[in-house]
């Protein structure tokens, strides 16, 4: 079974999430952001990842802790998950449109974290959450997972577009990079023998 459960308490926050990467999408989240919430759980719906987060954090300061440790949390989930790497496919990428904006993902279940972020989101804000917030989730989830991953907006003018399609994007990669490969029976990925 590929699956993982992480619990992560800090004296800013207390999450627990639990993934299993063979699922159908089905989603319990529950972090206090709600705009987030909407972003994890299209985020599971679209990879076909069974997802639970539970985040209770220092929203009385900002949702900065909350959004940051969640993104660790998953990415160390998704790395536990992973196991080994044998006989996944390793490398995904999806281009998403929405409305009038066009987002894309490319990632690397390398074990060499990197996170390029290339989108520029016209208002600081949706609903109550800083939008700045975005890509502090995205490199966290890169750096604990240890996926190379590349997210681009290549247009679009509505912010809620923008952030949804990214979100939708890197799950449908990853989705595709977690997939088991039946042509590699079981081998790691890599010339080098080890991920």
């Amino acid at each position: 079974m590929r699956t993982a459960k992480i619990v992560r308490t800090t004296k800013e926050t207390s999450i627990t999430v639990s993934l299993g990467l063979d699922g159908d999408g089905t989603a319990r989240i529950a972090t206090g952001v709600g705009f987030f919430d909407h972003m994890l759980e299209s985020f599971a719906k679209h990879g076909a990842f069974d997802l639970t987060v539970e985040a209770k954090g220092d929203l009385h300061v900002d949702m900065h802790h909350t959004v940051e440790d969640v993104g660790i949390c998953m990415g160390q989930a998704f790395k536990e998950a992973l196991g080994d790497h044998r006989g996944i496919r390793r490398f995904g990428h999806a281009y998403i449109p929405m409305d009038e904006t066009l987002s894309r993902a490319a990632i690397d279940f390398a074990n060499r974290p990197y996170l390029v972020w290339r989108v520029e989101l016209p208002r600081p804000k949706l609903g109550e959450m800083d939008t700045e917030l975005f890509k502090e989730w995205f490199q966290a989830f890169a750096m604990h997972s240890g996926a190379c991953l590349h997210v681009e907006n290549l247009y679009g003018e509505n912010t809620h577009h923008i952030v949804e399609s990214c979100y939708k994007a890197l799950a449908r990669a990853a989705r595709a990079a977690a997939e088991i490969d039946p042509r590699l029976s079981g081998a790691t990925p890599s010339t080098k023998g080890v991920l």
